[in-house]
């Protein structure tokens, strides 16, 4: 079966397991092969079976490493990226970048890492549970910062599988880029831990595949339908319909005469809000207590979301600036008491 000739409608009706795909195909093999090499000069003898799940994974104390189906052909990125808007991992970069944060889980599970006191005491404890959602202090220097946001604070084990990842990295210098940093300090016991375990053989090392596609029955219509009600926060539309209750859309095509012209005089809501940006960040801020550059980001992505929508204002522009820091703060306030944006309602005066 060539899945490159069928169309969306035939892609998202095929099982999971009924796809022609393997963690040889569409350059995926040369990642993996990289990183055996990477691991290889490094003088750690434990490489990761690395095999095709439904996202990026390392699945707890199994010392094996996930890659998602959608990597492994052309026609499977286009979809993702049609409906998911990003492909993650989709350039070799970025797929190198995963791949050493999700070896530093497998060599952590591997070699039982976790249990060292002295690794205890420099990242915590495994057990800690998993949050739906992580606060993070931008500016802080006591993790390093391998993927986007920040993602070494949300848990001790991220926060190893960062510092590993940072650390197996090929000519980065390290050394001189945390020079005065907490972070330093775990570097360095990467470094003597992983020089203490060096030409080692794995205490464990065979794992489990938890979540492969190819024993996975479940239709790519389904799973991008869970996918899509999971992450809907981080999509682009996930404010339009609460925009749309503010603003009016508009067709610049619908303006005659001269664009340029038009344009200029057409009340766009993105610079509206680029203009009072900063109070309405205050005012948030002042009422929830949360960070500024956490209210700051939000805006940032709705003024993103107005510009690209042509959302204008139909109404005065005092009665605009309430009903958007009133949304605003109702998202802060959902996600300081239950983790998540979901459910926020504006109510249009």
């Amino acid at each position: 079966m060539d899945i490159a000739k069928l169309s969306d409608e035939e892609l998202l009706a095929l099982r999971m397991c009924d796809l022609p795909i393997s963690p040889d195909s569409n350059g995926l093999k040369d990642c993996i092969e990289q990183l055996y090499q990477e691991l290889d000069e490094k003088g750690i003898q434990f490489k990761p079976v690395c095999y095709l799940a439904d996202e990026w994974l390392t699945p707890d104390r199994e010392p094996v490493v996930g890659i998602p189906f959608f990597l492994a052909h052309s026609a499977l990125m286009k979809l993702e990226k049609k409906m998911m808007f990003e492909v993650e991992g989709g350039t070799r970069p970025w797929c190198m970048q995963l791949l050493r944060h999700e070896t530093g889980h497998a060599i952590n599970y591997a070699y039982k890492l976790y249990r060292r006191k002295k690794w205890q005491k420099m990242f915590g404890f495994i057990t800690v549970p998993y949050e739906d959602t992580y606060g993070f202090r931008a500016y802080s220097k006591n993790y390093v910062r391998h993927l986007k946001d920040y993602y070494a604070q949300c848990h001790p084990d991220e926060d190893f599988a960062e510092t590993f990842a940072v650390w197996l990295t090929p000519g980065l210098n390290w050394i001189e880029m945390y020079k005065g940093w907490k972070a330093r300090e775990k570097l360095n016991y990467v470094d003597s831990v992983l020089q203490e375990i060096k030409g080692d053989q794995p205490l464990v090392d065979k794992g489990k595949k938890y979540w492969e596609v190819r024993k996975s029955h479940v239709t790519l219509h389904n799973h991008y339908k869970k996918k899509q009600r999971y992450f809907a926060e981080d999509l682009p539309d996930f404010h339009d319909r609460q925009l749309e209750k503010i603003f009016t859309r508009v067709e610049l095509s619908s303006y005659q005469g001269d664009m340029k012209k038009n344009k200029e005089k057409i009340p766009f809501a993105a610079p509206l809000l680029r203009q009072y940006r900063k109070h309405i960040v205050r005012s948030v801020s002042r009422c929830t207590r949360e960070k500024k550059y956490v209210i700051d980001n939000l805006l940032r992505k709705i003024i993103k979301r107005c510009s690209l929508l042509n959302f204008v204002i139909t109404e005065p522009e005092s009665i605009v600036l309430l009903n958007v820091t009133t949304y605003i703060t109702t998202l802060i306030m959902n996600s300081v008491y239950t983790g998540r944006y979901q459910g926020a309602e504006c109510v249009k005066n």
